[in-house]
């Protein structure tokens, strides 16, 4: 079989350019901290917030106690993505004082969402049934956006919070 030699070329110059893009691929991934998350748990969406139905209790909490402190700088919030309550991350809205190493426990009471928070490296699909578990530690002070990320219906753009780090 004869190939022509521009064709040559440019099979040689596209698998060059894959092999460049999986080693830079890899190499991000190590210098970013980038990897993927893996399902922290389940649970029943539909027992989400009924005290004791869960091993994941913090679910259960008011919202205003959603956010725990476990020590000094270190907490962990517990989230829960809604489509069917008015598209709306519940609570939408985390406090914590600059230096504060910050676990997220992300799920969704019935449909996939996505959390993205801005300037960070936390994005996850938030699966109904299934936890996902991230963590970051803030070490600026600001507003840091959240969103969903993944198509969850006509009101998807009202899917919003802010994590405040003061």
């Amino acid at each position: 079989m004869h190939i022509d030699q521009t064709e040559k070329r440019y099979i040689y110059l596209s698998v060059g350019m894959v092999a460049v893009f999986a080693i830079l691929l890899a190499i991000s991934s190590v210098a970013y901290s980038i990897n993927l998350v893996s399902p922290e748990g389940q649970v029943n969406p539909a027992h989400l917030t009924t005290p004791g139905a869960t091993a994941y209790d913090g679910f259960a909490e008011p919202l205003e106690n959603r956010v725990r402190m476990l020590a000094p700088n270190q907490y962990e919030a517990y989230i829960i993505g809604y489509a069917t309550k008015g598209w709306k991350w519940e609570p939408n809205e985390v406090r914590v004082p600059v230096g504060s190493t910050v676990t997220f426990y992300v799920t969704s009471g019935d449909v996939m969402h996505g959390f993205k928070v801005q300037n960070t490296n936390i994005n996850v699909m938030v699966i109904p049934g299934q936890i996902s578990k991230a963590t970051v530690t803030f070490d600026t002070a600001g507003e840091y956006p959240f969103i969903c990320h993944e198509y969850c219906g006509i009101l998807h753009h009202n899917m919003f919070g802010k994590i405040i780090v003061e």
